[in-house]
């Protein structure tokens, strides 16, 4: 693994290799995440008054998903990932 130094930024400190290995397998997971997030989303919504229909497809039926948690679920997703790395970066400012 090629080591590389980095410009100083202001609040971090330069990684370990098993640190940065630990932030890219955050990464690659919060990606997995984004594609079930996106999957999720590409599905149709709830009615309007928010009961749960089906729609037909050559598949067979396609549930209908709420939408609105789909989006609290994606952005509590965020959150968690992005602390979990500040856990693992240990910046020292606000």
């Amino acid at each position: 693994m090629e080591t590389m130094i980095q410009p100083k930024v202001t609040g971090y400190r330069q990684l370990t290799a098993t640190e940065a290995a630990l932030m890219n397998e955050g990464k690659a997971l919060a990606e997995q995440c984004g594609a079930y997030i996106a999957k999720l989303r590409a599905m149709p919504a709830t009615g309007a008054n928010g009961v749960p229909f089906t729609n037909d497809s050559p598949d067979g039926p396609v549930p209908s998903i709420d939408q609105r948690w789909v989006s609290i679920g994606a952005t509590d997703l965020q959150r968690g990932f992005m602390a979990v790395i500040r856990g693992i970066a240990q910046p020292s400012t606000f």
